[in-house]
């Protein structure tokens, strides 16, 4: 029996349930293979409503855009548990916001409505292209909000995933979509030779990626170096209800200090996770200073997740902050948090909300203040780029764009990513799997190291080909030691960012102008 992709029901319910099974091709399911099913059968609704109303096309884009979003960002209402004033946006969050975010595949499928349309090649690239580009104006319009890509489908494939290093993510995003809608061009055809020939085409370029993937790891296996110091991430599973209840911070700097297990002998860097005494302010960590002085060695560094303040004539300012300190609590470097997160970090329009009793969700009810520059910290010999939590899930070059370069800095490369994060707001959810899954293609875009401590949240050591060596799951407390890394590289994508995206529009674009013509010449 013959499906009919006209019905009002399929138009409605088919693209939701289409959405809601890709979206367990993410991260923790890695169901890859199902976007090869739902992909093919979203274009053939599509195709088969092409002389449908233009509402009808947004609906069919709208539809699957919220069932994507609703199965895979559901821990958002986790955030919101927290506090009882809250819990009435629990709905927002669960309903709202995937409906919202929808509205991206909405406009971009309602822009095929636009061209004439058949079940060939065309409609293919077309709708490649046009959900490429929403998928990019998504991640970044205002704050930007990249969580999710169709790409991250391939989180458990690394072997295909070193083409990130060349392309980037938003490239190989629109690159999988075609990938994804490839199939639809065996559905549509009888021919056999015909659909024989797609076939055999998809799986060669698949097997040629993965094969260059290969090549690229075992290449770089050897390339190590030995660290002049040890290094220690810390995931302490300190529980975020103790943050909200104001809970005793000495206790939590002891509980720091005895899973750190300090070796006064021996030179090390600890790395702390974010927010991790976010009830006081740097300047007051002066307070426990005997507590530092008498567990650590001037051979000791300690970066740190707190908050800090800064007076000005106006107001104070408060910072989500990363600060690098020594034993005797003298600060070397400090970086203050550049993209902060909206509603959790700090109120858009402020002064507008405030007044019908809304704040932001973290602790502390004052917004934070954006720091103004992304600080390149050397120490050692060795380079950290600093990123909190939310930072790690913006794809660009990182290497040129926003990075101050001080002056004990051997060059304007970074051995390492310092990835710090508090991952207690998703809960015991697939959220944190989704964060942790930002930093392999960080790591692979730039050539480079990533260190990740969380403390509710996946704690991790990546290296430079995006595989894990080292992690902690989210329910395990533990420390991870370094004592030898895989050497950075400058990569294609690093030199260029997100201009490689949009030669990939302008190719798709001509590819696009070619088949036009030669339909129209047929």
């Amino acid at each position: 029996m013959k499906l009919n992709f006209k019905k009002k029901n399929i138009v409605n319910l088919v693209p939701f349930f289409l959405g809601l099974a890709s979206s367990f091709s993410l991260p923790p399911y890695n169901l890859l293979i199902i976007n090869f099913i739902t992909f093919p059968l979203l274009l053939l609704i599509i195709s088969e409503n092409s002389k449908g109303t233009k509402w009808i096309f947004f609906k069919i884009g709208w539809f699957f855009g919220f069932g994507y979003f609703v199965s895979n960002l559901y821990w958002i209402t986790y955030s919101l548990t927290f506090e009882e004033s809250f819990k009435f946006l629990i709905p927002i969050a669960l309903i709202i916001i995937p409906l919202f975010l929808g509205l991206f595949y909405g406009f971009a499928i309602l822009i095929l409505s636009y061209f004439k349309l058949e079940k060939n090649f065309f409609l293919v690239l077309l709708f490649s292209l046009v959900l490429g580009i929403f998928e990019f104006i998504r991640g970044s319009i205002l704050s930007g909000f990249p969580w999710n890509l169709i790409v991250f489908s391939w989180s458990n494939y690394i072997n295909s995933l070193q083409i990130l290093s060349l392309i980037g993510t938003y490239s190989f995003n629109l690159i999988s979509i075609t990938f994804f809608s490839f199939p639809f061009l065996i559905f549509i055809k009888k021919n056999l030779k015909f659909r024989l020939l797609i076939t055999f085409s998809l799986l060669f370029i698949l097997i040629l990626n993965h094969t260059y993937g290969s090549w690229i790891i075992k290449k770089d296996n050897n390339d190590l170096r030995s660290l002049e110091y040890k290094i220690k991430i810390l995931s302490p599973k300190i529980e975020i209800e103790r943050f909200l209840e104001f809970g005793d911070p000495e206790k939590t700097i002891q509980e720091l200090i005895n899973l750190s297990k300090p070796n006064k002998s021996e030179k090390t860097i600890f790395i702390y996770p974010e927010g991790i005494l976010t009830n006081i302010y740097f300047e007051d960590l002066k307070l426990f200073k005997n507590n530092f002085v008498k567990n650590f060695s001037s051979d000791h560094i300690i970066f740190m997740g707190v908050n800090s303040r800064e007076l000005t004539d106006r107001k104070n300012k408060i910072y989500n902050s990363l600060v690098v300190i020594d034993n005797e609590l003298n600060l070397i470097a400090k970086y203050d948090k550049n993209n902060l997160v909206p509603f959790g970090e700090f109120l858009p329009f402020e002064n507008f909300f405030s007044k019908f009793g809304l704040k932001k969700i973290t602790s502390g009810y004052e917004s934070f203040s954006a720091g103004k520059k992304r600080n390149l910290i050397s120490l050692n010999k060795t380079n950290f780029l600093p990123l909190i939590c939310y930072e790690i899930i913006y794809s660009g070059n990182l290497k040129q764009k926003f990075v101050f370069r001080p002056p004990n800095a051997i060059d304007e490369n970074f051995d390492f990513i310092v990835n710090i994060s508090e991952d207690g707001w998703f809960g015991n959810s697939i959220g944190p799997y989704q964060h942790f899954s930002h930093s392999i293609f960080r790591a692979i875009e730039e050539g480079t190291n990533i260190i990740r401590a969380s403390n509710n949240g996946i704690s991790g050591l990546i290296d430079s080909n995006g595989i894990i060596l080292k992690s902690i799951k989210s329910t395990e407390r533990g420390v991870i030691e370094v004592d030898r890394i895989k050497n950075t590289k400058n990569t294609f994508f690093s030199r260029f960012g997100n201009k490689i995206f949009f030669y990939f529009l302008i190719f798709y674009t001509i590819l696009l102008f070619l088949n036009f013509k030669g339909r129209k010449k047929s």
